[in-house]
């Protein structure tokens, strides 16, 4: 390894330092309210999130996983009802669609953004398609004109799974803006990262709210009374009060990730597929995924140098044991060749300017 010191893929403790007096101010002020489930915190940052998304309403609920099921769950389809979904995405995305009892119909990206194709979509809808999930990936916005237009004209409504897409738009308007629901992860990795697991549901459809707002507490609004067959998922008072202190300085962590971006596309040589940019996109860079046919060597060669990368995913969703008897048959090449082949580098509110101008440095000389 280099004696130079280390470049590792995430730094959360760095990350979150500059936080950390304004996290004990808001710990402290949850711990003395003596409310710590469904209170003040969680109703502000609904009302923040809701507004920065530019959705009518936000409902906090624990995790991104249960955001997406939640959707689903309200949308009120038939059991095994199909629903669209990528090929190339988290397997947390499928899990979703498969816990609802509905059946999961992969369709294949776009080679160039690696997100779900709308040619792809076309192919796949049939009389039992009720619903499209399209995944934000990376940080981009999917081609959602063009999806909306495809959803509009067969009736299907569409969920947003943006957890890797916070402040992320498409000609102005936000992931979470454009479906009948988005889904969103604050998990500690993405941009707007709690200190443990929480999520969220944005929409501006009043009936799918109140269902969300129903499901996420037992099915109940008041309560010892239940009107649906609900879950316990509901973002905690401390989650969302520490949600509450990073959301303003969301569009700061997203600029200073779209400069090292920009660093890397200048500085990269060209034997590396990098992240295609658009006119209308605005891409936040969750994660900055590059392409190369000797991924796996390439990985081993930034380690050696004291460099960490990760690689989102390295197991297509198909491919995964739990999918057995669940997606078999589905044939998704393009989306296989992207987990063979891309490789995550650091990009991270942690990372300076000179940190990736050396692994720069260090990838050109592989």
């Amino acid at each position: 390894m280099s004696r130079m010191s280390a470049i590792p893929y995430e730094d959360l403790g760095r990350v979150n330092r500059k936080y950390f007096p304004a996290f004990r101010d808001k710990f402290s002020a949850v711990l003395e309210s003596g409310w710590y489930v469904l209170g003040s915190q969680v109703k502000a940052f609904e009302a923040a999130y809701a507004g920065y998304c530019g959705t009518a309403f936000c409902a906090g609920v624990a995790n991104g996983l249960d955001a997406l099921t939640l959707c689903l769950k309200a949308l009120d389809l038939p059991p095994g009802a199909e629903v669209i979904v990528p090929s190339n995405t988290y397997i947390a995305t499928i899990l979703s669609i498969v816990h609802n009892g509905f059946t999961p119909v992969l369709a294949e990206p776009d080679p160039l953004t690696c997100n779900i194709a709308p040619e792809s979509i076309i192919e796949k809808i049939n009389a039992r398609t009720r619903a499209i999930v399209v995944v934000h990936l990376y940080g981009k916005m999917c081609a959602m004109q063009e999806i909306m237009a495809i959803a509009e004209a067969n009736h299907l409504p569409v969920i947003e799974d943006c957890a890797q897409a916070h402040g992320a738009a498409l000609n102005g308007k936000k992931a979470g803006s454009w479906g009948i629901a988005g889904a969103h992860s604050f998990y500690p990795t993405k941009n707007l990262g709690a200190l443990g697991d929480g999520g969220a549901v944005t929409t501006s459809d009043p009936d799918l709210h109140r269902k969300i707002l129903l499901l996420r507490n037992y099915g109940s609004s008041v309560k010892y009374y239940n009107e649906l067959v609900g879950f316990n998922s509901r973002l905690d008072e401390v989650q969302a009060g520490f949600l509450l202190v990073k959301l303003p300085f969301l569009e700061e962590i997203n600029l200073h990730k779209r400069r090292l971006a920009r660093l890397y596309r200048e500085g990269l040589k060209k034997d590396f597929e990098l992240p295609v940019e658009q006119a209308g996109y605005h891409d936040v860079y969750h994660i900055f995924c590059i392409r190369h046919p000797r991924r796996d060597a390439l990985k081993q060669y930034l380690a050696e140098q004291g460099i960490g990368t990760e690689i989102h995913y390295p197991v297509a969703p198909n491919k995964q044991v739990a999918m057995t008897g669940i997606l078999d048959g589905q044939s998704t090449p393009i989306a296989e060749a992207i987990h063979r082949t891309v490789l995550s580098l650091p990009v991270s509110a942690a990372h300076s300017e000179p940190d990736i101008l050396r692994v720069i440095d260090t990838i050109n000389r592989f």
